[in-house]
């Protein structure tokens, strides 16, 4: 993310293979962090910042990350979380009801997958944003608004999604290591429509 600098003599890998190495470590430690369920929002936020600090050279380091990540674990980030289990557990209860075989189940089970699929690219994009680090319902509104805005960012948000769920269901493991893709993914689609506005 941040502009490109030559290697140093006797350097093995560039900044860029660096920056993927740091972006790996930073998603295992987000998944360790995500397994109460709970603080998934929150640590899934806390991802996209320490990444984001890659622009101003600020290290990006599983350390960094738990540091972060334990001076903003709140009610509000519970809650957060709390909200974010209740609509997993909904959006499963929805699909379980239109594979049950009641009438009007494939329209339902299509209504149901898209207003799934758009609340979880406005959750996804407010973990992005910067005011989910102290504000939940300020980052909500300015994603959702993002997410009309900027179409293609969402699109990308859906694409990134399902990459990291079609790698963890081809192999399993894979799982542990989405969260950072998924993380990066979601900042850099947060900083290109900051930069598209400005």
């Amino acid at each position: 993310m941040s502009e490109t600098r030559t290697r140093e003599p006797g350097e093995v890998f560039g900044p860029r293979m660096t920056l993927f190495a740091d972006m790996l470590s930073v998603g295992l430690a987000t998944a360790a962090a995500c397994l109460p369920l709970l603080t998934a929002p929150a640590a899934l936020s806390t991802a996209c910042a320490v990444l984001r600090g890659a622009r101003e050279d600020r290290p990006v380091t599983a350390g960094r990350y738990f540091a972060l990540l334990r001076r903003r674990l709140r009610a509000g980030d519970l809650v957060a979380g709390a909200a974010a289990v209740a609509g997993a557990l909904l959006f499963a209860a929805d699909l379980a009801l239109a594979g049950a075989g009641l009438p009007g189940a494939p329209l339902f089970a299509v209504a149901a997958a898209a207003i799934g699929a758009c609340a979880t690219v406005v959750a996804l994009r407010a973990c992005a944003r910067s005011e989910s680090l102290d504000d939940w319902p300020a980052a909500l509104r300015e994603a959702a608004k993002d997410a009309v805005r900027d179409l293609g960012g969402s699109g990308l948000v859906l694409l990134a999604v399902a990459t990291a769920a079609v790698c963890a269901w081809v192999l399993v493991p894979l799982a542990f290591l989405a969260p950072g893709p998924l993380a990066l993914a979601l900042t850099a689609v947060d900083v290109r429509w900051a930069a598209a506005r400005s």
